[in-house]
């Protein structure tokens, strides 16, 4: 997903009070079943009310990573783009992605991903992401450190009065 500036590292995201559950991927296997998975708030590098749960490697870091995020009914991520590939998988509810530089929730080129949709977002590509009326988890993989470029600067929530920097 698209961002603005260069996301938080992994001390800032600890401190803005984010969760991380951090794997090992070279030493150990990871076997995780849904029901072991540590959920807790997703950094400020998207809106609030998102939750996280890092399956393995560090997004913050250097080298490839896998989270899951959980979305709320009625959220919305706005024009972003990140400087790696982004890989989405639907794991229950819907996401829908529109590509372009502004959230547009009524596009005809918008695309609904159901459960067990795909979807690879190029990196430096804009696009945004938004639920409808469900609950959405989706497992996000690429190569890190996650990085979130805003089309609109407004729209960055660390930019938000009061967000922690």
């Amino acid at each position: 997903m698209k961002g603005i500036t260069r996301v938080l590292t992994a001390s800032a995201v600890l401190c803005a009070g984010s969760l991380f559950v951090l794997h090992s991927q070279s030493q150990k296997h990871v076997l995780d079943n849904p029901d072991m998975v540590s959920w807790g708030p997703a950094p400020p590098l998207i809106p609030p009310g998102a939750q996280i749960a890092v399956l393995s490697g560090n997004p913050m870091a250097s080298g490839p990573y896998s989270i899951r995020l959980k979305f709320p009914a009625n959220y919305a991520i706005a024009a972003h783009s990140h400087p790696t590939d982004e890989n989405v998988v639907i794991v229950s509810g819907a996401l829908t992605f529109g590509m372009g530089d502004k959230l547009m929730k009524d596009s005809a080129q918008n695309k609904t991903m159901p459960v067990g949709g795909y979807a690879l977002m190029p990196a430096n590509m804009n696009h945004y992401a938004f639920t409808t009326d469900q609950e959405t988890t989706i497992i996000l993989f690429g190569q890190g450190p996650v990085e979130f470029k805003y089309v609109n600067p407004a729209d960055d929530p660390r930019n938000a009065k009061g967000a922690m920097k």
